[in-house]
């Protein structure tokens, strides 16, 4: 792998819409051991709860005050997310927010399951907690989907 490629995988990783779906195969397909590229995704991967908890808890505030169009497209962002998980984290708890994390699909991974941690006033350290452990088992599940011979032809991998 180059280092354009590390630095792609590093922001599939970090992206709400790829997560960890985008970089293990990525990292994969571009040379990396199946093992390097799950841990190089998930390493990257569980940077975003701090980094997302961080944002809402500064920088947000601000943007929020001032810039019309930030409004407009986080109110729209938290309604969906409230909706997706308000009744799981009821439900379930901080297991909830583990488990909406750890499913391998677009918009529940760890930004996500922040994002609505956040909003329902979850505790913070908990929180990140269940998203560590759900970006784990994401993990886990993208890599056995790559090694149980779906490889490049899994779901995960677009051909051209």
């Amino acid at each position: 792998m180059t280092s354009l490629d590390y630095a792609i995988t590093a922001l599939l990783a970090l992206a709400p819409i790829s997560e960890l779906r985008g970089a293990i195969p990525y990292a994969f397909i571009q040379g990396a051991p199946l093992l390097q590229a799950a841990v190089m995704g998930a390493v990257i991967n569980a940077l975003v709860g701090p980094i997302a908890f961080t944002f809402l808890e500064t920088l947000h505030l601000l943007l929020y005050r001032h810039l019309a169009w930030y409004v407009s497209l986080f109110d729209r962002f938290v309604e969906r997310t409230r909706r997706k998980i308000e009744h799981k984290v009821e439900r379930y708890g901080y297991w909830g927010i583990f488990l909406f994390v750890a499913v391998p699909l677009p918009f529940t991974g760890a930004w996500t399951g922040t994002l609505g941690a956040w909003l329902l006033g979850l505790d913070k350290k908990r929180s990140l907690l269940a998203v560590f452990g759900g970006v784990a088992l994401s993990a886990i599940i993208v890599t056995a989907i790559i090694a149980l011979g779906f490889g490049e032809h899994s779901i995960f991998i677009k051909h051209f």
